[in-house]
């Protein structure tokens, strides 16, 4: 079976892309090939890795990529998932479909370290769901 190219972005590809693109992969990896980048390379967020290590999906490994380390590459889906991407994104045309879903930035959350672990959490539950009933093989069939 073919696996549907899926490519996530967001404007720094650290926290919400990594995130979405780690639990997509998790997941329903046997039914997509799942990708992350963003306009900007810096680096995958430390607390992005802990909560998505809370629900046992590894992040250590992941690194922050840009648009352009893709290449000429084609996808399938592309989804931008904060709205600066959208609006900072060169158009990058889906084979099959762009979807937009903007997340909040768990990057820009302020607070102790419990309070922004908490915005993390939520942003990652609230990625979690969005997935779940857009790519989940009988969502996606639909």
């Amino acid at each position: 079976m073919d696996k549907t190219a899926v490519l996530f972005v967001c404007t720094h590809n650290s926290a919400r892309s990594q995130m979405a693109e780690g639990l997509l992969r998790d997941r329903y990896g046997d039914h997509y090939d799942v990708y992350s980048a963003g306009t900007e390379r810096t680096h995958v967020r430390p607390l992005a890795i802990e909560v998505m290590e809370e629900i046992g999906v590894d992040l250590s490994g992941h690194t922050s990529n840009t648009i352009e380390d893709l290449g000429d590459r084609t996808f399938d889906v592309v989804v931008t998932v904060c709205d600066a991407a959208r609006e900072a994104c060169p158009y990058l045309p889906a084979e099959k479909e762009n979807l937009h879903r903007s997340f909040e930035d768990p990057s820009a959350a302020e607070g102790s370290a419990e309070e922004r672990r908490a915005v993390f959490r939520r942003v990652r539950d609230d990625l979690a769901a969005w997935i779940d009933d857009t790519f989940a093989p009988e969502a996606a069939a639909a």
